[in-house]
């Protein structure tokens, strides 16, 4: 792509990272497609749990747009979509398929969904269905980038008719994420939201480890977590930990625990934004084990692999500083040269300059009608 095109970007929350991975993601996306020679614009659905929860008003790189409704986005923001480049709707947007309708009905250029849970929602669709995304809407969207690889891209190609099925991990920023001098507060930490399905693994692979270990400090940082669960004594709760505090959570961990969603677990290739962080930080992981990982880091070399509890406590007990030291620092350099924001800027430009060109030589279709492209 010689020049430099419009893209906006419909998504869950670029300006509040409280209970979603989706902020961090767009942040270093965005600047670094600005860094590229793009316009970048952002609209985002003004809801009161991001409102009150804001840790980033005015992210670098983009022009962001708050909205209260869908009637004030079909009225107020019907020429910034109908003239963009690029349009891309995000995963979790409230009313997204309703935005979905009315993008493709209403942009000019190439429409595209940008799918930050692909295997939540493919499990979705073949059951009651999401509130973002329908089936018959990924024909019309003309890219499909997905969170996660593999053969999932196939599958929404072959089976749900996606013209063109692409694979943009999540990433890490080196401007936010690196290794700083810091006396170790934990053994072994965790960083989430609270999830049902994550849970028993959680519980498997550092509960019961803590239990193990009671001597050793481990922490868990995230929201959502029931009230009644109950946590070691030497387990310590953080509810909430803003982006620009994980940088300093990282380095305070020996190791740092990975735990994947069920969903990603069975699709496989879907790594989590954490995953990338902590390894930009040069602090050690430990991951539950699925398809891909050994795409992206090498198990034990760049990364530990644990199925059980006993898995942990051995790697607690037996590993010495200097091997920790070591891992930690050959997963980030693999970060460094494969998996930061600006990678994934590149491969974003690139795949949307496949797209259009493939839109280009595709016949014409005519827009689908919908009562929003009347208002629009």
């Amino acid at each position: 792509m010689t020049s430099g095109i419009h893209i906006v970007i419909l998504g869950l929350s670029i300006t509040s990272s409280w209970g979603n991975g989706h902020a961090t993601t767009y942040r270093g996306l965005v600047r670094e497609l600005a860094a590229r020679g793009h316009r970048v614009t952002f609209l985002e659905r003004d809801v009161p749990w991001y409102r009150d929860n804001r840790d980033c008003k005015a992210p670098e790189g983009c022009e962001t747009i708050l909205y209260a409704t869908l009637e004030e986005l079909y009225d107020s923001h019907a020429a910034l979509v109908r003239d963009a480049d690029a349009v891309i709707v995000g995963s979790y947007v409230p009313d997204g398929i309703a935005v979905g309708d009315w993008v493709q009905a209403t942009a000019k250029g190439l429409p595209a969904f940008y799918d930050i849970d692909t295997p939540v929602t493919l499990a979705a669709l073949a059951g009651q269905g999401t509130g973002y995304l329908a089936a018959r809407q990924i024909s019309g969207y003309g890219l499909y980038l997905s969170f996660t690889g593999g053969p999932t891209l196939r599958k929404l190609e072959r089976t749900y008719g996606s013209p063109m099925a692409r694979a943009l991990y999540c990433s890490a920023d080196p401007t936010v994420h690196g290794p700083e001098p810091a006396e170790a507060e934990w053994a072994l930490g965790y960083l989430g939201t609270y999830s049902p399905d994550r849970q028993p693994v959680l519980d498997r692979l550092l509960v019961q480890a803590a239990h193990a270990l009671p001597d050793q400090r481990f922490v868990v940082a995230g929201p959502q977590y029931p009230a009644d669960i109950a946590w070691p004594d030497n387990v310590e709760r953080i509810e909430h930990l803003p982006p620009g505090e994980h940088r300093r959570f990282y380095n305070a961990q020996s190791l740092t625990l990975n735990v994947t969603r069920a969903d990603m677990v069975r699709a496989g290739w879907s790594p989590s934004v954490r995953l990338f962080e902590a390894a930009c930080c040069g602090t050690p992981i430990i991951s539950d084990p699925w398809d891909g990982l050994d795409s992206l880091f090498r198990p034990g070399r760049e990364i530990l692999v644990a199925r059980d509890t006993a898995d942990v406590v051995n790697a607690l007990r037996d590993m010495t500083p200097e091997a920790i030291k070591a891992l930690g620092h050959r997963a980030r350099t693999r970060v460094l040269a494969a998996h930061t924001a600006a990678h994934r800027a590149a491969e974003l430009e690139s795949y949307l300059a496949e797209a259009m060109a493939r839109r280009r030589a595709a016949p014409a279709r005519a827009p689908r009608q919908t009562v929003a492209t009347a208002r629009a």
